[in-house]
């Protein structure tokens, strides 16, 4: 094939919104298995390890219209989480046996209205970042799984914490959205338990970064301690505003790991000393960690963060299921039994997973040094999310 044929293969196979190549190559042996998966942090060298073929999904472009889509997702919200669903809801994605669904926005972290779409479905769906608390609490099914976090326990892991530094008063701020709700209730549950008080709790609306005056009130309140939940962008800019307001000086800054994971670089000397939790955290010194991380640099030339252990351990959760299995997708009881069983030998440490389909895992204290969150202790070891409201 020449340059133009390969063009116009490639062409042919991304205006498909039917997946005709993925039903033809499924039909051409019996038993072959199609994964799809948004291209991001998705480990497609295990799939075809596996022996299944890894389906690329990014929504439907503007060859869908969108009609069913905007029941779950408001009409200002970005085409590919909307037309992803319009896809899966209109049949085109039944050719395939299970679907991994990172998170490349907030959006499609919090994918309650899809996830209610996969219960009623049936299909096997793996996780392998979305923290949003629903998911394997009120919306839990036998065939969702999560390979990450709920945002409760990185904020539950940094309240027991600060209490134990000694805090009485704490400030909490964060956007006005689920993920930084979600995270500041578990942090308030675990501090207030060990005797700390929420004095205040600021927030601002998604994705405002103007925090001079939220700054003010909160260098007026004189709290012990403040904690936050801000990601990406939004906590670059908190954390030097927080710096050149003279706060870091005076009252410390504690935060979900998300407020300096991917953010160093842009925030560099003003996130030195801070201390953050999640379930990961550089120099681990774990053989597996050790060995991830080198295989890792080699193969993509940069370091690995946290995704890509979510990632990798979606695909670690994937085999373990249809091992069990003997690779039917679709005994969801079998997978499931297999899973919940195992103790997943993961870089980031031995994790197990929950009834509801979260890891019971360690979540760690970290300190900013230099350019990585070096690890500081077991902040809370082996921490399951309560999963409330989940009936399985």
């Amino acid at each position: 094939m020449n340059v133009h044929d390969i063009v116009g293969r490639c062409e042919q196979l991304f205006e498909d919104l039917d997946f005709n190549a993925v039903k033809q190559w499924k039909a051409a042996a019996p038993g072959r298995k199609a994964i799809g998966y948004m291209p991001v942090y998705v480990p497609r060298e295990i799939i075809h390890a596996a022996g299944m073929l890894p389906v690329g999904i990014l929504g439907g472009g503007d060859q869908i219209e969108v009609i069913q889509g905007d029941a779950y997702y408001q009409s200002y919200i970005c085409r590919i989480p909307r037309s992803t669903i319009e896809l899966g809801l209109t049949g085109r994605l039944d050719c395939l046996d299970g679907m991994l669904f990172p998170s490349i926005c907030d959006v499609i972290r919090n994918l309650s209205g899809m996830w209610k779409v996969l219960r009623e479905s049936g299909t096997l769906w793996i996780n392998p970042n979305a923290g949003a608390d629903e998911v394997t609490g009120p919306l839990c099914a036998p065939n969702i799984f999560r390979s990450s976090f709920t945002m409760w326990q990185s904020g539950y892991a940094m309240g027991e914490v600060a209490a134990k530094k000694g805090h009485k008063k704490v400030v909490t701020i964060t956007w006005k959205y689920a993920a930084g709700d979600e995270n500041i209730k578990g942090f308030k549950e675990s501090f207030e338990k060990n005797g700390g008080t929420v004095v205040k709790e600021l927030s601002l609306p998604f994705p405002n970064v103007e925090f001079q005056a939220l700054l003010t009130e909160i260098a007026a309140t004189k709290p012990d301690a403040v904690f936050t939940f801000f990601a990406g962008g939004g906590a670059v800019k908190f954390v030097k505003d927080y710096s050149a307001a003279g706060l870091k000086k005076t009252i410390p800054l504690y935060g979900s790991g998300f407020l300096t994971d991917g953010t160093l670089d842009a925030q560099g000397a003003d996130a030195d000393g801070l201390f953050t939790t999640l379930h990961y955290a550089d120099n681990l010194n774990n053989k597996r960690d050790q060995n991830f991380r080198l295989a890792y640099a080699k193969t993509y030339k940069l370091q690995p963060d946290v995704y890509a252990v979510q990632g990798y351990d979606a695909g670690q959760m994937l085999g373990i299921g249809l091992n069990a299995t003997k690779g039917d997708a679709k005994n969801i009881q079998g997978f499931a039994q297999a899973v919940r069983a195992a103790k997943i030998d993961s870089p980031r440490g031995p994790f197990t997973i929950s009834k509801s389909h979260n890891p019971v895992q360690d979540i760690y204290l970290r300190k900013v040094v230099g350019k990585e969150n070096v690890l500081d202790s077991v902040a809370s070891k082996a921490l399951a999310d309560p999963g409330l409201g989940c009936k399985m």
